[in-house]
C-alpha cells in the first residue's frame, strides 16, 4: 500500500471517529439545552446543531474530569488561565491529543512496515505522550510565567515605593503600579490588580497579599508579601521595607548573573573539547597528512 493511500485511511479513521464523538455530544448537548431552556426556539436549526471545538473539548473533559480538580485548579491560576471550563476543556485536550498519538504513531510505523509488536508498543507510546502534551504546555507556561514575574518585581518595587512615598495608600499605589505596568508587565499587572479587586469586594489586606503569593507560587513575591505585612503589622515605613527590598532583589539578581558568568567557563570545557578541538585538528593537521600521502610516500616507493 502506498504512504500516502494509509495516510488517507488514517485520516479518514480519525475523521470518522472525531465525527461520531461530536455527534453524540451535540445530541446530548441539544437534549440538555431543550431541557433547561437555555436554547432560543427561534434559532435556526444550522445553529442548533453547530457546536464549537470547544465546546466539543468541554463535553469531552466533563466525562473524564476528576471530582476534585483542586490543584490542577492552582495550576491554571499560577499560569495565568482563569477560564471558567479550563479544568474540562484540559482533560478534552488530554484526550484528543492521546487519541490523536494512538493513531499517528502506528500509522507511521505501518508506512515503514513495522512489526505488528512494535506498532502496539509504538501506540502505547503516542498514547502516553499525548496524554502528558497538555500537562507539559501547562507546565512550560507556570514557569515562562513566573520568569516574567520576577524579571518585573524589581521595577514593580520601585513604582510601588515611589508611589507610597508621594502619599498614597498601600491599596491605591498597588493598583496605580497595575495600571502603569500594563503594558510593559502584563503578568504582574494582572496580579496586582486583583489584589486591588480583593481589597475594594471587602477582603482584608492581608488576605489579599497572602492570595497574590498563593497564586503566583513566586517565591520573591512571597518575601514582598511578608515585608509589608510585617511593616503593617508593626507600624515601620511601607517605602522604606519597600526600598530596601527592592535593593535587596537587585544584588541578588546581579549575584545570580554573576554565578552564571563563573560557571560558564567550566561548562564550555565539553564543547570545546567535542566540537572546537576536532575542527582545529582537521584545519591544521589535515593539509599535512594528505602531503604525506601525496608527496612522501610515492617518494618512498620509488626508493
Amino acid at each position: 500500500m502506498p504512504g500516502s493511500l494509509t495516510i488517507a485511511c488514517f485520516a479518514l479513521v480519525f475523521a470518522a471517529t472525531f465525527w461520531l464523538i461530536n455527534r453524540r455530544f451535540s445530541r446530548s448537548s441539544a437534549m440538555l439545552d431543550r431541557l433547561t431552556e437555555r436554547a432560543p426556539r427561534t434559532a435556526p436549526a444550522a445553529a442548533k446543531t453547530a457546536r464549537p471545538w470547544t465546546d466539543l473539548l468541554a463535553n469531552l473533559g466533563t466525562r473524564v474530569a476528576p471530582r476534585q480538580p483542586d490543584r490542577l485548579q492552582r495550576d491554571f491560576v499560577r499560569a495565568g488561565i482563569r477560564a471558567p471550563r479550563a479544568a474540562v476543556l484540559f482533560h478534552g485536550s488530554k484526550l484528543v491529543c492521546a487519541l490523536f498519538g494512538l493513531l499517528l504513531v502506528p500509522g507511521i510505523m505501518f508506512m515503514r512496515k513495522a512489526e505488528m509488536a512494535t506498532m502496539i508498543m509504538g501506540a502505547v507510546a503516542g498514547a502516553g505522550a499525548g496524554l502528558m502534551l497538555p500537562g507539559e504546555f501547562i507546565r512550560r507556561r507556570i514557569r515562562r510565567r513566573r520568569r516574567n514575574i520576577e524579571k518585573a518585581l524589581p521595577n514593580a518595587l520601585d513604582l510601588l515605593t515611589i508611589c507610597v512615598e508621594a502619599g498614597l495608600g498601600l491599596d491605591q499605589a498597588i493598583t496605580q503600579v497595575a495600571r502603569e505596568l500594563e503594558v510593559a508587565h502584563p503578568e504582574i499587572s494582572e496580579e496586582f490588580s486583583m489584589v486591588g479587586l480583593e481589597t475594594r469586594a471587602g477582603k482584608r489586606r492581608s488576605d489579599a497579599l497572602r492570595s497574590l503569593a498563593e497564586r503566583t507560587g513566586v517565591l520573591e513575591i512571597k518575601k514582598m508579601t511578608a515585608v509589608l505585612l510585617q511593616a503593617d503589622r508593626f507600624g515601620t515605613s511601607v517605602a522604606q521595607s519597600l526600598r530596601v527590598h527592592s535593593d535587596h532583589l537587585r544584588i541578588q539578581a546581579r549575584q545570580v548573573a554573576e554565578e552564571k558568568a563563573a560557571k560558564l567557563g567550566v561548562k564550555l570545557v565539553f564543547p570545546i573539547f567535542f566540537f572546537i578541538l576536532p575542527s582545529l585538528f582537521v584545519l591544521t593537521v589535515g593539509p599535512v597528512i594528505v602531503r604525506i600521502f601525496r608527496d612522501l610516500l610515492p617518494m618512498m616507493n620509488s626508493l
